[in-house]
């Protein structure tokens, strides 16, 4: 659907990114299963970062991404 849509797909592992501090949003990129103090609530328990969990778990889908792109991009 996406590619029908002129849009690009990347596939991301989403493990972690929402226990990961985002270093893109001013975090530390610490990741800890602490960092998630609630179903909705983040804080890093390194720099004590806060946003919400999904929020954080989305910011880091998208570096991860981008990342990807960038890697495929450079082979």
């Amino acid at each position: 659907m996406a590619e029908s849509a002129g849009r690009e797909l990347i596939h991301v592992n989403p493990a972690n990114t929402s226990r990961t501090c985002p270093p893109s949003m001013g975090g530390c990129g610490h990741v800890s299963g602490d960092d998630r103090v609630t179903q909705a609530g983040f804080v890093c328990v390194r720099c004590g970062f806060t946003a919400n969990a999904d929020v954080v778990g989305a910011i880091n889908v998208l570096r991860a991404g981008l990342v990807l792109r960038e890697t495929a991009q450079a082979a």
